[in-house]
């Protein structure tokens, strides 16, 4: 597990000038990038674009170029000391593991995506549902951040509200760090699909068509995503027992090394909640207690001892694996669906049980649940009723499963009585232009 794949500092006044001359290679290639994706406006008649003019492309290089330097600028805050100019903070560029195989998701994802609707439209149209693709992808990214930033407030509201007033302390900083912080997969997931159905509307695509092709490689992404999880030691799972001989232990700040083997004082989140959780474990079985019990220690001293949490259920592992084989099983299915969204529900369903089984396994309280929802409405006696280690202490996930879940049976049964047959598929995926 590496928290911290490989760290870059900016420490001497040269790599303080490497970095500057980066920064204005990256600006000036958005505003290249900007110049050469421009179009013109959407000809009515034919329903494409029409060729872009000087100016549509002087202002679309203009909105890229200052997007890309804001990019740049906030770049320069984080990773220059406070000695160099536009430097504050002198956090360097650590290249998190979690954010390295994020990125390497999104990218298999939206090619993969990409694949799928150029089959599916066969022609010219393919091709051109194959650029939509990646357009969509960049709009997709841009809801789930949105959606999984506004559920991961909501399950922690109470935080989210005591963070309020100090916003302003160090504004800016306190503002990025407050909207860039924790990120829930579902919410991720909402905000997506709303996003997509939104361009599918405005491009005039059919909905559960394109959901068909794109909600697959949802999984495959996930598939990816969720190393980056157990990298950075987050979503882990429940103490695990002596007979789970593939429980893993997630390092602390003073164990933890990047790729080349040196400290990176860096602890997994894992270790970061175990170290600050006051109830008591049996080392022997794993279970938890709210109150000392006969060889029983407190969780936090067992871990500042130790380096490492418990031995820990790698549930990120689970879902990984769950995810390759979702991916691997819709694809193999989508020649024989029998109407657009069949896909989208066989996903839905599988999902939520996928999913909610996996919660099972889960051990960290952060991600929400009842117990604690009931606590932050005040019910304080009624959560006292639901211990947070029990079976029926559901989480938040667990609870979107069961919506989820309808849903797509939902679909399924419409779809179904509505069959109508459809095109077959080619037995291959074209080659690449």
């Amino acid at each position: 597990m590496l928290p911290v794949f490989f760290d870059i500092r900016f420490e001497s006044p040269t790599a303080w000038f490497v970095l500057y001359v980066i920064g204005v290679l990256v600006v000036a290639y958005g505003a290249w990038a900007g110049w050469r994706s421009a179009q013109g406006p959407l000809d009515p008649k034919s329903g494409n674009h029409l060729p872009a003019t000087q100016r549509d492309r002087s202002q679309r290089a203009v909105t890229y170029g200052v997007v890309f330097a804001l990019f740049v600028r906030l770049a320069f805050y984080y990773a220059l000391p406070p000695q160099a100019f536009l430097g504050q903070r002198g956090q360097g560029f650590p290249l998190h593991t979690y954010g390295l195989l994020l990125m390497t998701a999104f990218l298999v994802g939206a090619a993969v995506a990409g694949r799928l609707a150029e089959r599916e439209w066969p022609g010219l149209e393919g091709k051109r549902k194959r650029e939509q693709m990646q357009d969509l992808a960049l709009w997709a990214l841009v809801g789930a951040f949105i959606g999984s930033r506004i559920l991961f407030m909501l399950v922690n509201w109470q935080d989210t509200v005591s963070a309020v007033p100090t916003l302003f302390e160090n504004f800016p900083v306190r503002l990025l760090d407050w909207l860039f912080g924790g990120l829930v997969f579902y919410g991720g997931l909402l905000g997506a699909m709303a996003t997509s159905y939104w361009y599918a509307r405005k491009n005039d695509i059919p909905f559960l068509r394109l959901a068909d092709v794109a909600i697959p490689c949802v999984s495959l992404g996930q598939a990816i995503g969720r190393l980056g999880c157990f990298s950075a030691g987050c979503c882990w799972g429940a103490p695990a027992t002596g007979h789970v001989h593939w429980a893993v232990r997630f390092p602390g700040g003073t164990v933890a090394r990047d790729i080349l083997g040196r400290f990176t004082h860096t602890g997994s989140l894992a270790y970061q909640s175990e170290a600050s959780d006051g109830r008591w474990v049996l080392e022997s079985t794993g279970q938890i207690f709210h109150s000392p019990q006969p060889g029983a220690v407190r969780l936090s001293q067992w871990v500042a001892e130790h380096g490492t949490t418990l031995p820990l259920h790698p549930t990120q592992l689970y879902e990984s694996i769950g995810q390759l084989l979702l991916f691997t099983l819709l694809v193999l299915a989508r020649p024989y669906r029998r109407f657009h969204g069949e896909i989208f529900a066989l996903w839905l369903m599988a999902y939520a049980v996928l999913r909610s089984t996996v919660e099972l396994f889960r051990g960290d309280l952060e991600r929400g649940t009842l117990h604690g929802l009931l606590e932050s409405l005040g019910l304080v006696e009624l959560a006292s009723k639901v211990p947070l280690e029990a079976w029926y202490n559901l989480s938040t996930s667990q609870f979107i499963s069961l919506g989820m879940f309808a849903a797509g049976a939902t679909l399924m049964v419409r779809g179904r009585r509505g069959l109508h047959p459809l095109p077959p598929l080619p037995t291959a995926l074209p080659s690449p232009a």
